[in-house]
């Protein structure tokens, strides 16, 4: 007999939401190989744009992260090709050097301690979004993760290696997790690198979804209160966690490579 068909809504949420909890764990991979499957993730993804985007994490020692170093594609990082740098973009190990947009990073970390992984790139819906000088939609169920949660910079400050930059970015981003940068690109900043990954995914879609209905007609809201409601079911750590796995599963059939 079942025991579930009269339960309440919040009630069957907090029952999903244990079985969840209890069912997944950790992966065993290190911080360095989550971001070099990130970025073989966002290549084939649409992320790719040439060597345009940044990717960083904090690294184990205080107010010093992991990126990519200049000059190789998403395609081509792994782990042990990611550099260690610290807050003036000085190597602390690896070979290369960074890219210098990097210094952006810097000020979004010290402002927000919350955050722990940056995803900052240009694929196509997003750059062709911020071309029209508009925020984010967020009017499709699965693109709610972003609901209210996706800032705007309507006006493009420049190339982003000035500590001007740094400043201005950091704060349109706010304490939100996503920011929409006119004439530009996305920059994701997140707890986890598996958030920050599947939030980065999921803001092209939103994008690419956004100019379609655009095309077709005038875009009509949801319910700011059902939006919350799915914010919040959607975008968890566990969630986060199960849907990264699935990508970096995927990934692994083709990019093998990056966990070395």
């Amino acid at each position: 007999m079942s025991t579930t068909l009269t339960m309440s809504k919040p009630e069957l949420v907090a029952l999903a939401q244990r079985r969840l909890a209890h069912a997944v764990g950790d992966s065993s991979w290190s911080a360095r190989q989550k971001l070099a499957l990130t970025c073989r993730i966002l290549f084939d993804g649409g992320h790719d744009s040439g060597l345009a985007g940044q990717i960083t994490c904090r690294a184990e020692q205080p107010d010093t992260f992991y990126t990519q170093q200049l000059g190789l594609g998403f395609d081509e990082i792994g782990a042990s090709n990611l550099i260690h740098v610290d807050q003036d973009l000085q190597v602390l190990s690896g070979q290369g050097i960074p890219n210098p947009a990097n210094r952006f990073h810097t000020w979004i970390y010290r402002q927000r301690p919350d955050v722990n992984c940056i995803i900052h790139t240009h694929p196509a819906h997003v750059a062709a979004l911020s071309m029209l000088e508009v925020p984010l939609a967020v009017s499709h169920m699965d693109t709610t993760p972003l609901h209210e949660d996706c800032a705007f910079l309507a006006e493009w400050p420049g190339i982003p290696v000035g500590n001007e930059e740094g400043e201005i970015i950091a704060a349109a981003l706010g304490d939100k997790r996503a920011v929409l940068l006119a004439h530009h690109g996305q920059l994701i900043a997140a707890g986890t690198i598996e958030q920050a990954c599947v939030l980065a995914l999921l803001i092209e879609r939103a994008a690419r979804l956004q100019l379609l209905a655009m095309a077709a007609g005038q875009i009509k809201p949801i319910p700011p209160a059902l939006a919350s409601e799915a914010h919040d079911w959607i975008s968890t750590a566990k969630r986060d966690t199960v849907t990264f796995n699935y990508y970096a599963r995927r990934a692994l059939r083709q990019h093998a490579d990056c966990l070395i």
